[in-house]
């Protein structure tokens, strides 16, 4: 049986990180071309968003080991009986991981791109490009987390459903080594 209070802690925890990711989304760095004394240069908004998304990005690392660690990874602990919650548990761990990934790549490129911030300046006129971070790589890294979110928790309820009950074998399969 899928543990009630694990599946809350994963979803207050996606359901966290996501709005951290959306959040960052909000309040990504922006960059305006300020003059100085006989030259431009680039003046950055606060860096607010570094942290969130990398707030996010913990918060899911964290949901995700948690279902891991709960559901043994699917690759330690008893075997799972043969079944349909079987199939589906292998198929959803796959690609819990493959969405996971994509999420935290997202986040994690995002942060560091967010806080990266040029340091040009120009003289007598000359062009200057302010860098910041594209507009949706938050976005999507948070809607990868909804993704991996729904994906992780039908993963362990499949995995602790196929775990449940009688092994595959139920029927005595043995020879009988004593008298008759």
């Amino acid at each position: 049986m899928a543990s009630k209070l694990v599946l809350v802690i994963v979803f207050l925890l996606d359901l966290i990180a996501f709005a951290l990711a959306v959040a960052a989304e909000q309040r990504r760095s922006t960059a305006t071309i300020a003059p100085g004394a006989g030259y431009t240069y680039c003046q950055y908004d606060k860096d607010i968003a570094t942290g969130l998304g990398v707030g996010s990005f913990l918060l899911l690392l964290a949901s995700q080991m948690l279902i891991m660690v709960a559901s043994r990874c699917l690759c330690c602990g008893k075997a799972m009986r043969p079944s349909g919650a079987r199939a589906w548990a292998i198929i959803l761990f796959i690609t819990c991981w493959v969405f996971f990934l994509v999420a935290e790549i997202c986040l994690l490129a995002g942060s560091v791109r967010n806080a990266y911030h040029t340091k040009y300046r120009a003289y007598n006129g000359h062009k200057i490009s302010c860098e910041f971070l594209r507009k949706g790589i938050f976005g999507a890294g948070a809607a990868f987390v909804v993704l991996t979110g729904i994906v992780s928790e039908l993963y362990y309820v499949c995995h602790s459903k196929a775990n449940d009950g009688h092994g595959p074998y139920s029927r005595d399969a043995g020879i009988r080594m004593g008298n008759i």
